[in-house]
């Protein structure tokens, strides 16, 4: 995009670069363009997607907010990660009945909307019993991504989407914000567009994949992308040559992602009659439960913790996200510690394909680290891992790394820049420190503010950011606190009631005579 912009004006100058907070005067002298609009989301993902629905169901007019994104539509970066990461579309994901991004209400929930569908009660009898007589109920891929599908339309979600890449956000002298933004080649008069505004909101997710280090050292050195891959990248071409050739596969991991791909390589074993074989390393082995006292505990065997969700469901709305909301510093860091580590709900099928894979021998689960990954003989790969009983090397086809994303925020660049040049700091664990409103703190501009929301706030007043509910939480506290400011109505019980009627009918948002032009 750089080099196709070569010799257009509006660039970012020295000046700009270099200064922390920009006058007028400066943006002007650049030539960049200005627009102005009072709310801009930087992200355009679900996190922003969940947040705009709030204010568009308060009342604000599409022409008050801009959504900032390299994508086409909310959904888009997950349902990608959903696929790569074997939950396609008729799968089940790992989220709450009621935890809904396309309907703010949670009502009807996802098991009454299937059950209607499907003409079944199947789906509230086994809410009705989980999670002592079932697993936790949960809805599917497909049916997530038609509801915001269908949310998107309703609230006008294109009027206010705008194509292109976010560079930076600066204060603005006198208040507010500069989101500087590369849109497209050639589809405006200047390189950059600076988007003027009182409020800006980010919601950028993970800023890319994270490989463990011997993995990442294994890929640059030999440049073979092919044999180790990252669960969250494509790699379809692994399962497509163990249909036609026996192999082994080491999977490094014990949260959800590792618990999907074993699934889908067992899947592929029992359907196709294959001779797989796993190896699967556990950096940290839970042989039972485990937790602080009899009252705080999570169940966990075979090298997994279990949890049907992110987090104790407390969080959402118990006593545990009460406590959360009065913790500050190493306490709350203390209690994140405590209720955290990787997790993955407990299924009944693949314990039981795991179970039969350890009782054949074709499934091997053990704690290790792996000190380096080399080539071995032909296209194999041998991994050198330090076990309780000595080094060992063991050999396999691929390795996928089933480990997580990059959490790093300064990683970003939107959210390195302002922690730079725009006044944010560190929470106790490192990513962006909020207020309880999702304000950003250190980043207020006059009357302006700074929200965030999802995987970049992890370590705030509100541990499960990075869930649906959680996104919703966090869009609710701003919502609330931009109508204390005066901008946007209160969403109140009467004009939520309506707003809920014409949800349930399908019907657009309607306006509100109420909000503010400020």
């Amino acid at each position: 995009m750089e080099s196709r912009n070569a010799g257009v004006p509006g660039e970012l100058t020295p000046l700009l670069l270099g200064e922390s907070q920009w006058t007028d005067a400066m943006v002007e002298r650049s030539g960049i363009e200005v627009r102005d609009v009072p709310f801009v989301s930087v992200g355009g993902g679900i996190g922003s997607f969940v947040t705009v629905d709030y204010l568009r169901i308060a009342g604000v007019p599409t022409d008050r907010i801009a959504v900032l994104s390299n994508i086409d539509h909310p959904w888009q970066t997950y349902q990608y990660l959903t696929r790569v990461s074997q939950i396609p579309v008729p799968e089940r994901i790992r989220s709450d009945s009621s935890s809904r991004p396309d309907n703010i209400w949670g009502f009807p929930s996802y098991a009454l909307a299937e059950a209607w569908r499907d003409r079944t009660v199947r789906p509230l009898v086994h809410v009705l019993g989980e999670p002592i007589f079932a697993d936790y109920w949960t809805p599917r891929a497909g049916l997530v991504f038609a509801g915001l599908e269908r949310e998107a339309a309703r609230i006008a979600y294109p009027e206010m989407l705008v194509k292109g890449v976010v560079r930076m956000v600066r204060r603005r002298a006198g208040g507010g914000y500069f989101t500087v933004l590369t849109p497209p080649a050639g589809s405006t008069a200047t390189r950059r567009v600076a988007y003027r505004s009182r409020f800006v909101h980010l919601a950028v997710g993970y800023p890319g994949l994270k490989f463990l280090p011997d993995l990442q050292a294994f890929r640059e050195t030999h440049r073979d992308f092919h044999h180790v891959v990252n669960a969250y990248e494509p790699h379809e071409h692994v399962y497509e040559y163990l249909k036609t050739t026996p192999g082994t596969v080491m999977v490094r991991g014990g949260g959800i992602v590792a618990s999907r791909v074993l699934q889908r390589l067992m899947d592929d074993r029992e359907r196709y009659g294959l001779q797989t074989e796993i190896e699967h390393v556990f950096r940290t082995y839970v042989t039972g439960a485990h937790g602080p006292h009899p009252w705080s505990r999570r169940r966990g065997g075979h090298g997994f913790a279990y949890q049907g969700f992110n987090y104790p469901k407390s969080v959402w709305g118990g006593q545990l996200k009460a406590r959360m909301r009065r913790l500050d510093g190493a306490e709350r860091a203390a209690e994140y510690r405590r209720m955290g580590g990787t997790n993955t709900p407990k299924r009944r099928k693949w314990q039981q394909q795991m179970r039969a894979g350890r009782e054949a021998g074709w499934y091997r689960a053990f704690q290790g680290t792996v000190q380096e990954v080399r080539p071995g003989p032909e296209t194999r790969l041998t991994s050198i891992v330090d076990r309780a009983d000595g080094t060992h090397k063991i050999a396999s086809d691929f390795i996928i790394d089933c480990t997580g994303l990059e959490a790093d925020i300064a990683e970003h660049r939107v959210l390195d820049d302002l922690l730079r040049h725009g006044g944010a700091g560190r929470n106790p664990l490192g990513r962006l420190d909020v207020e309880r409103t999702f304000e950003v703190i250190g980043t207020a501009s006059g009357d302006g503010a700074v929200y965030a929301s999802g995987t970049a706030t992890l370590g705030g007043y509100f541990p499960g950011v990075d869930t649906f509910l959680g996104l919703q939480v966090a869009a609710q506290e701003i919502t609330d606190d931009l109508a204390r400011r005066g901008w946007c109505p209160r969403l109140g019980p009467v004009r939520s009631t309506a707003q809920w009627l014409r949800w349930a009918l399908g019907r657009p948002v309607e306006g509100s005579a109420a909000w503010s032009r400020s």
